[in-house]
């Protein structure tokens, strides 16, 4: 479980992740993150997960910032369909706005209830990532679960992971975005046998290859991105999209 913040007034910085982390303690609930953020773009470039264990606590209005609290809901949401949204804030008039935004948000809590019954509310929704976050692993995502990453990506979204220059990362290609994270290629693919490695270096869903160039030994992807095949799996990779192909038909 990850837990996000973004607040820009530093008294109820403190205050909610303080509650945040008590509760965490008290119930002896295992995260890997808990992190505070003033700034809307600090937050948004230090998430590198997805997932239903991603949990956002948003203030909805922020100073001095062009994307407010439901601007950076809706980029969330985007990228991750499954995230948990929450809104935290004084400004309960924005609670019908929220509805416009179709985020999806698990709740909408006001930062003057009184203080048990705002702690109450925080707990609730730690309490449902907690509860569910392994849940939301549908059959059509791909799930990797890693020492340092947990990643969830709609499988059908999926075009390759390849190695990153970076020692021991890899870098997962989707058709909305690209993401890096910890890894090795041999977990990737015994975590997800749909998935095909075609080279040392890629791992490619072949149910989004469009095409493959035999002579020059590469798979075109439905957005027109490629990827290397090796001399030794290039007939393999043309004989399962073969088998794919008659499934389909």
């Amino acid at each position: 479980m990850n837990i996000f913040i973004l607040e820009d007034d530093f008294i109820q910085q403190t205050r909610i992740e303080t509650i945040v982390r008590k509760i965490l303690t008290k119930n002896h609930w295992e995260y890997r993150n808990c992190e505070v953020y003033g700034k809307p773009s600090q937050l948004l470039e230090n998430v590198t997960e997805r997932g239903g264990h991603q949990l956002f606590f948003l203030d909805i209005e922020i100073k001095n910032e062009d994307k407010k609290g439901l601007e950076i809901a809706l980029e969330i949401r985007e990228k991750d369909p499954h995230a948990v949204i929450v809104f935290v804030t004084t400004h309960s008039e924005f609670m019908p706005i929220t509805f416009q935004y179709q985020v999806s948000a698990l709740d909408f809590i006001d930062k003057e209830l009184p203080e048990e019954l705002f702690k109450k509310r925080i707990e609730s929704a730690i309490a449902y990532v907690y509860n569910h976050q392994n849940k939301t692993m549908f059959e059509d995502s791909f799930v990797f679960m890693g020492a340092k990453a947990q990643i969830q990506v709609p499988f059908a979204e999926l075009l390759y992971i390849e190695t990153s220059p970076i020692p021991h990362k890899l870098i997962l290609y989707s058709i909305r975005e690209r993401l890096e994270f910890y890894g090795q290629l041999s977990d990737i693919i015994e975590q997800e046998p749909r998935l095909f490695q075609c080279h040392r270096s890629f791992v490619v869903n072949p149910y989004n290859i469009s095409s493959i160039d035999k002579k020059e030994r590469i798979a075109y992807l439905k957005n027109g991105s490629s990827c290397i095949v090796s001399r030794l799996k290039i007939r393999s990779l043309i004989a399962l999209i073969e088998r794919l192909h008659v499934k389909e038909s």
